[in-house]
């Protein structure tokens, strides 16, 4: 019989051909995956590129075009109104009150007009809708800013009084779908813009409950919106602020409202959640509010832009806590930002 003969040394050398290949090919999956991270790099830069470019492009013929805001009394509202009348474009500005017209009237030149309007109020939205068609003509309406809104008491969902929690809604959820369907013939006949300020609360429920609640149905709304308005070439855009310093967010009446809904609360709920709960979360409050941002101009260019540009962006993130915190981590998965969110509130006397 044959016997098969081994020789060591071709054992040897054959484990080492055998580790070179493997170098090789671990070489080889190297060059692949960084080729692989320079194309995305690429391609991440090719695509911030051409919408940089995009972005950049301005809607002809500004000055001809109307604008409609509500909630022009102060905060957003004011500074956008201010800010588009400087530009040029002819502004229609809603104010709640007849002391907000009549001061925001003094601050702009003569081709701002402005107009009382309740968003909860159907008449009011109906009296001004025929005031804005007097003006715009057969033009139409190039574009309509929703931006009037309240917060109730920041506080927890079981504080909160069931006839705040409604007025947050007819205010923030209820007037905005009210007034867009009143003045939508407008806005089409012109191919204009709507422009819907939500919050990036609206996207991530982190705190004031009812708030998040009405901001969320502003993003439902502008969403199906957007897709049913497609065709007749009405662009949708949602604003996204982070914390603002605005009369919504004012340090003493924030707090005097958080001190006032645990005051009211049943017993059982004070006994449940304990004083020094309370205390910690009105400390939470306080920090929350001295840190909100005074730059408005962050949330009004992006307003800007969503009115005056070719390309509007369908969403706008204003702010930097907005941009690279709470809008990422509403991508996270739930139980994760959960925890993220949650770790450092305080805990309630009464934990099971």
């Amino acid at each position: 019989m044959l016997r098969t003969l081994h020789f060591p040394q071709n054992q040897g050398w054959s484990r080492g051909a055998h580790a070179e290949g493997f170098l090789e090919r671990k070489r080889r999956r190297k060059g692949h995956t960084l080729n692989m991270w320079l194309y995305l790099a690429v391609l991440m830069g090719l695509y911030y590129l051409v919408r940089w470019y995009r972005e950049r492009q301005v809607v002809s013929h500004l000055r001809d075009k109307y604008v409609f805001i509500t909630g022009c009394d102060s905060g957003f509202g004011n500074l956008l109104a201010r800010q588009l009348d400087m530009h040029g474009l002819r502004v229609l500005a809603a104010c709640l009150t007849e002391k907000g017209a009549e001061e925001l009237r003094t601050q702009t030149s003569d081709r701002l007009e402005t107009v009382i309007l309740d968003v909860t109020n159907t008449e009011s939205i109906t009296a001004a809708t025929q005031w804005v068609k007097e003006r715009v003509g057969d033009r139409g309406l190039w574009g309509l800013v929703n931006n009037a809104g309240i917060i109730a008491p920041v506080t927890y969902c079981e504080w909160q009084k069931i006839e705040d929690s409604v007025n947050t809604l007819k205010v923030n959820l209820i007037g905005v779908i009210q007034v867009t369907l009143s003045m939508l013939p407008l806005v089409r006949r012109a191919r204009g813009r709507i422009v819907n300020v939500s919050s990036f609360l609206g996207r991530l429920a982190s705190t004031a409950g009812i708030y998040c609640c009405s901001k969320y149905g502003v993003e439902a709304f502008s969403d199906i919106l957007r897709r049913e308005l497609r065709h007749f070439g009405v662009k949708i855009s949602i604003i996204e602020p982070g914390y603002f310093k605005t009369g919504m967010t004012e340090v003493k009446k924030s707090l005097g409202k958080v001190k006032q809904a645990w005051e009211e609360a049943p017993v059982h709920i004070k006994e449940s959640y304990g004083q020094q709960f309370f205390d910690a979360f009105y400390d939470g409050v306080k920090q929350g509010l001295l840190g909100c941002s005074t730059n408005l101009n962050h949330v009004t260019d992006c307003m800007e832009h969503a009115l005056t540009s070719v390309h509007p962006r369908t969403r706008y993130s204003a702010g930097w806590d907005a941009q690279f915190y709470f809008i990422p981590l509403s991508y996270l998965p739930t139980s994760l930002a959960d925890y993220i969110l949650t770790r450092s509130w305080p805990k309630p006397a009464q934990v099971a």
